[in-house]
């Protein structure tokens, strides 16, 4: 029986070392039950594949219907019901600066804006501090200027200095404030309203013929992409629409408004967000168009629906091709991880607040959740600093394939990363030592279950003579100099906790260093390497962490099941007053309908879209805004901003600024698309209602030499097969369990219990 239609879901996440492909279908012999495949390979292998992704996809059609379909033939999509991707394509080229070449166009003297920044400091006792380069290549002065009039910072008089009927004309106006009178205005210029309410005098207009002409300089000169940053732009976006249909007009095959992409005050974070944009999108859509050409036109051409390609962006939500930009995609592959981890490890009865661990190939990703996700609007990667909605996610280099290195008497892992290519010496690519190298030596992976994806046939397994021999010379350089001679297993085993340390530093800043007892907390480790140290960590912390739990799926969790987001933000200026209150609802309805009828383009329907609605607000005289979503409770089920506001304020601060009046920066609304109701009993409650046995020792797959410290080499270290434990089965440590996604490592003291969908492990 063939598989139906339609029927073959598809989730790929492209990390830094490895690519996880996982997928679902109909059971031919049983609709009623699908069955899964996970498929793992390496996300650079120029050898045999061009694009891991495709190539995971070309071998799950394979399996899924049971036909050969060789190398580079154009896939058929019939099958398939949707495809979800998250990539690091973009991440990739800003580290390492290979984004596309760009222009900036920015208002007439401000030339040098982007490049002056902020003067932040980060560094301030480096000897030798080095400004990152801008990302743009050229700049050009657009000769416009616009300016705000009249704002007032007193809410009992007017919002504003300025007043405006209902079709935006000028009805008011008052002494001090550039004004004469109504309509009469101190100097040049039309006064008009812009989108936040303030009012904005036009003192120059662009001359569109003088930009052309420069525009086709550019083009000339190789150009493709441009960021157009001009001032007060956020609630004025006229004059960059102009320029912008002009580039494309020209040309241009990128365009990157600020007012379209971020409409938010603060032109400098604004402007290099831009960008960033402009630097990241072109490689993003290239890599895109190299994707979709290995599949036939209905994928290519159905992407709103089935069948559906949908991509993970930064802030958590899945986005369809139409609104996946390079500025949305910096955290595709961690955003997934901590959604992933959210929705499979909260139990909103018992309220415990979760750590989650992503151990990859190349970094290791740590973030909090309890109970909503910790969205940030500011970060800086690569010496960057974006203005975007991201999830609060705390990234070092450090993973399974950071390098390993002994400098100035001191153990070094990272925060050079091997990749995929070369990979780990273990590779058999010739490369350099790296942690998966340290844990194969030390009997933490077993050749026999890891995936064998290695060689020229791809077929072959982890090498563990090369990481052997390669550490023996390492040992014999550290040992030289030393008094005291190091075990060979101690050397090896030092790596390891120089790793897990780095490591451990984003757990405390997102913990301890915002007050919050890391004691409370329950660890949810995944990635590909998490199962190796999840244990480890629970001793790291000083033995607070009493539990921590491992999905069954570690590796591919990420975007098995999630939901599309989509959203719209507004800029306004204006009090927080019972006033304004209404005209603030207004606005937000207006939102909240254009959010809806978007996700319903997308296919979602009815109850099946939910949205959040939210002010960025911040008290007057102040620089720093917060996003606020409001409580239910706090105002017996209506929006109660003010107090929302107050309690983050205080919760960040630690104090309130009760004399001074709020201000409303933003307006937003983001919308859900719901694509499941509910994942089922949480683990907190399967783990209390199971009936505990302990698993036969005769159940071990092998026995295995591990080494752990203070107990040396454990070398019948029993071996369980994942898929061979039944429900309710305990493990005791020492002890190892695997599937081929993942190696967990159960240290002494450790115990293990399995349930439906995670191992639960808790520390004696």
């Amino acid at each position: 029986m063939s598989l139906p239609d339609r029927s073959i879901r598809i989730c790929a996440d492209r990390g830094g070392t490895f690519c996880d492909v996982f997928a679902s279908f109909p059971d031919p012999e049983n609709d009623a039950v699908r069955k899964e495949i996970v498929v793992k390979l390496l996300s650079q292998d120029p050898g045999n594949y061009r694009d891991a992704p495709t190539e995971g996809i070309r071998r799950v059609l394979e399996i899924a219907t049971g036909t050969k379909i060789p190398r580079g033939t154009v896939l058929q999509t019939d099958k398939i019901d949707y495809v979800r991707l998250s990539t690091t394509v973009a991440t990739n080229a800003l580290l390492e600066r290979k984004g596309h070449k760009h222009a900036l166009l920015i208002t007439k003297g401000f030339k040098d804006l982007l490049l002056i920044g902020n003067q932040s400091r980060p560094k301030i006792f480096d000897l030798n501090i080095r400004r990152a380069p801008p990302l743009y290549s050229a700049v050009l002065e657009v000769d416009e200027r616009v300016t705000l009039v009249g704002y007032t910072s007193d809410p009992q008089a007017e919002a504003h200095a300025v007043q405006f009927d209902e079709d935006g004309n000028v009805t008011r106006g008052y002494r001090g404030a550039g004004w004469d009178g109504v309509g009469d205005a101190e100097g040049p210029g039309e006064i008009v309203q812009g989108l936040s309410g303030e009012a904005v005098r036009i003192m120059k207009r662009p001359d569109l013929d003088t930009i052309k002409a420069d525009l086709e300089r550019l083009y000339a000169d190789g150009f493709r992409s441009l960021a157009i940053v001009l001032c007060h732009s956020y609630t004025f976006p006229d004059h960059e629409r102009c320029i912008g249909d002009l580039a494309r007009a020209v040309g241009f095959t990128h365009v990157s408004e600020s007012s379209q992409l971020l409409p938010m005050i603060k032109m400098v974070p604004r402007g290099v967000s831009s960008t960033a944009d402009a630097y990241l999108t072109p490689i993003l859509r290239e890599y895109l168009d190299g994707f979709f050409n290995g599949f036939d036109e209905k994928l290519r051409d159905g992407r709103v629906r089935s069948p559906r390609v949908e991509f993970m962006g930064s802030d958590g939500g899945l986005l369809d091709l139409t609104n996946f930009t390079g500025l949305k995609s910096i955290l595709s592959g961690p955003a997934g991880g901590v959604v992933g981890h959210a929705l499979t490890s909260w139990d909103e009865e018992r309220k415990h607040p979760i750590i989650g661990l992503d151990v990859g190939g190349t970094s290791t990703d740590v973030s909090r959740f309890d109970g909503r996700y910790e969205v940030v609007y500011e970060t800086t990667t690569a010496g960057v600093t974006i203005q975007s909605p991201q999830l609060d996610i705390n990234t070092v280099a450090a993973g399974g394939g950071s390098r390993l290195f002994f400098r100035n008497g001191l153990f070094l892992a990272g925060p050079e990363s091997a990749g995929a290519e070369p990979g780990p010496a273990c590779y058999r690519k010739g490369g350099p030592l790296a942690v998966t190298d340290a844990n194969l030596v030390l009997g933490r992976l077993v050749p026999d279950y890891f995936p064998k994806i290695f060689g020229k046939s791809e077929e072959e397994p982890l090498d563990t003579e090369a990481s052997r021999s390669a550490f023996e010379a390492l040992a014999k350089e550290i040992n030289v100099n030393q008094e005291k001679q190091l075990e060979f297993d101690e050397i090896v085993y030092g790596f390891i906790k120089v790793a897990n340390e780095t490591m451990a530093r984003p757990i405390r800043a997102l913990t301890e260093a915002r007050g919050y007892a890391l004691s409370k907390h329950i660890l949810a480790s995944f990635g590909g390497a998490g199962g190796q140290h999840a244990s480890l960590f629970c001793l790291r912390m000083d033995w607070l962490w009493q539990t921590g739990k491992l999905p069954h799926l570690s590796g591919p969790q990420k975007l098995v099941k999630l939901h599309s987001v989509f959203e719209l933000q507004q800029p306004s200026s204006t009090f927080y007053t019972p006033e304004n209150h209404g005209s603030l609802v207004a606005r937000l309805d207006k939102l909240d309908a254009d959010v809806r009828t978007e996700l319903a383009r997308q296919g979602f329907e009815g109850d099946r879209i939910h949205t959040e609605r939210m002010l960025n607000m911040r008290f007057d005289g102040t620089d720093t805004a917060l996003m606020v979503l409001p409580d239910p409770k706090d105002g017996d089920g209506k929006e109660d901003f003010e107090a929302a506001f107050n309690r983050v304020y205080k919760a960040e601060f630690g104090f309130l600024l009760e004399t001074k009046s709020i201000i409303v920066d933003d307006i937003k609304v983001r919308g859900i698309g719901k694509t499941f109701d509910t994942l089922g009993e949480s683990v907190y409650s399967e783990v209390a209602r199971i009936e505990r046995r302990a698993v036969n020792v005769q159940k071990a797959d092998k026995t295995w030499s591990v080494y752990f410290d203070r107990l040396g080499r454990v070398r019948d270290t029993p071996v369980y097969l994942l898929p061979s434990l039944v429900v309710g089965e305990v493990i005791e440590g020492p002890a190892m369990i695997i599937d081929n996604t993942q190696t967990i490592v159960l240290i002494p003291g450790a115990q293990a219990v399995l349930t439906s969908k995670h191992l639960y492990i808790t520390l004696e």
